[in-house]
């Protein structure tokens, strides 16, 4: 199994946007969830949105709801963060991660196969 691999990080104003890429790698058959989660300075790593590869169904942490959209696109074997109105906060470390198994999950433990992480800083 090889690691996933995200890209697309950077730096943006408050307000503005980003979207970041993560290329699943390994086993893109069966039932699997891809995630992605983010840590910023200091805070432990916390869930902000899965998909399920096979429907495309997703899930959102609360507090990110309606500001991010988690996406793939199926003949690119891609998946995307789309990220509007970022605020400082929105700072850290942005992973995408997978979950092989059908059950869906937004616990750090339960997903197995880490990218290395791209960095997002907003500025105020």
């Amino acid at each position: 199994q090889v690691k996933p691999v995200e890209s697309g990080g950077g730096l943006v104003q408050a307000g503005g946007s980003l979207r970041l890429s993560c290329l699943p790698s390994g086993r893109t058959f069966g039932d699997y969830y891809m995630g992605w989660f983010r840590q910023a300075p200091g805070k432990e790593r916390e869930f902000v949105a899965h998909i399920h590869w096979r429907s495309g169904s997703t899930y959102y942490a609360d507090s990110l709801k309606g500001r991010f959209t988690i996406s793939r696109d199926n003949a690119k074997n891609t998946m995307y963060l789309q990220m509007n109105s970022l605020k400082p906060e929105d700072t850290a470390v942005y992973y995408c991660a997978k979950h092989l198994s059908s059950r869906a999950s937004t616990i750090v433990s339960d997903y197995t196969y880490w990218g290395q992480g791209t960095q997002v800083t907003v500025s105020s």
